[in-house]
């Protein structure tokens, strides 16, 4: 059987872009494989809102992502990156946090260079630590990974925004060459930028499209001429889900139907009942009589 780690070296291999709309439970991973999406990442973001309704500032712990990773992870057959943030810890942390990201199914790990409590990519008050606790985090999860782990590195730093450009690209092109699978280099503030980030660091690099965020929203044809290979879109989902429930409990309110929704059957076959009671029936034919 492939496994999620291989499924994802198949992906970054193949030519061009890879669209990816990102998850934040079973539900929402599922519909993006439905909708033919051929990956997906799991939002920290996303996450600590739907699961605690509280903002992404280091508010979840690792056993609590790592119990939302395995349930995204069994829903879907697709390849998920896992938002790891900083690892959880000093170098040994990050060797688990990998470790355990591989077992509970994940295809690939975000590890991040921020200060903890780390911050929402997009949001004010980010710290990074310095480069040396920033590259031994890379060495470690590469470490984990090179020692028997099955599954794939992505490294981000968040120093164009706590910093400069000079020192995220140098931050980047460090992590290239520790070893990392994919690189992230979160929140350029110009296409001039996301420019210089492919050009000038080796390696598959991830864009982070984030709707009213500090990053210019590109087409995708324009991503991939710049050089990217993955789009990611960590809160369209998030926010689609927020306004349609938001639309729906005004109608309640006002007495009205709400708008939009989907059909009763359409939802049952979505979440399974169907293919659970065909395969329940199944069993149930076998049966002989006594």
């Amino acid at each position: 059987m492939t496994t999620p780690a291989a499924k994802l070296r198949a992906l970054l291999d193949a030519p061009g872009l890879l669209l990816m709309p990102c998850c934040f439970d079973g539900l929402s991973a599922l519909l993006i494989e439905r909708a033919g999406f051929a990956l997906t990442f799991m939002s920290g973001f996303a996450v600590s809102a739907a699961r605690i309704g509280q903002p992404d500032t280091g508010l979840l712990s690792y056993g609590e992502m790592l119990d939302q990773g395995r349930n995204v992870c069994a829903a879907v057959s697709i390849p998920v990156i896992g938002d790891a943030d900083t690892g959880y810890g000093n170098p040994m942390n990050v060797k688990r946090t990998v470790a355990g990201y591989a077992q509970a199914g994940f295809a690939c790990a975000m590890i991040e260079d921020q200060r903890a409590p780390k911050r929402c990519g997009h949001t004010g008050g980010k710290e990074v630590v310095d480069r040396e606790e920033a590259f031994d985090r890379i060495r470690a999860a590469v470490e984990a990974r090179d020692e028997g782990a099955d599954i794939l590195i992505m490294a981000r730093t968040d120093a164009r925004a706590a910093l400069d450009l000079d020192e995220a690209l140098e931050r980047a092109r460090a992590f290239s060459e520790l070893g990392a699978d994919i690189l992230f280099v979160e929140a350029p503030i110009a296409e001039e930028e996301m420019e210089q980030l492919c050009a000038k660091a080796p390696g598959h690099h991830m864009a982070n499209m984030v709707e009213g965020g500090a990053t210019p929203i590109l087409p995708p044809r324009r991503l991939e001429e710049i050089g990217y290979k993955i789009a990611a879109y960590p809160l369209t989902l998030l926010s689609a889900a927020a306004r349609a429930m938001d639309d729906a409990l005004a109608a309640i309110a006002r007495g009205a139907p709400p708008e939009r929704l989907l059909e009763f059957p359409e939802l049952r076959k979505i979440v399974g009942f169907d293919a659970y009671d065909a395969a329940l029936a199944r069993f149930r034919s076998r049966r002989r009589p006594d």
